[in-house]
């Protein structure tokens, strides 16, 4: 992890803090019906990511680090997920939810390229 003192230096959390700034902003739109339900859901998980990754880096071990890397591989995963159910049901148009699956895709790489190189 070469010059990284701290998580805010980590590409993948820069990255994951986009991603929930996108999902906040997209979810503004979504029915107020959906407050408790499926917009409450997507912006937690989004919300999970960014944050698994500064608590397991923080925790100075990497069998600890590694395993909240893991927790925010799932977090990023329901998020792709959610997204496509908000699309199918017409909450989010196709532009947007291409946005976030492409960010989300990329956080994707970052955390297992980070992963990856922990594991060396």
């Amino acid at each position: 992890m070469g010059n990284v003192r701290n998580y805010r230096d980590l590409i993948a959390w820069q990255k994951a803090m986009e991603l929930t700034e996108k999902v906040y902003r997209a979810t503004r739109t979504f029915p107020r019906e959906e407050i408790y339900g499926l917009t409450s859901q997507v912006r937690r998980a989004a919300v999970s990511i960014p944050s698994n990754i500064a608590e397991g880096q923080a925790r100075k071990s990497t069998p600890e680090f590694l395993h909240f890397l893991s927790i925010a591989c799932g977090s990023r995963a329901e998020i792709e997920t959610q997204i496509m159910i908000a699309k199918r049901l017409q909450y989010i148009d196709d532009v947007e939810a291409n946005e976030i699956l492409s960010l989300s895709s990329e956080v994707s790489s970052l955390l297992n390229g980070l992963i990856n190189s922990l594991k060396k």
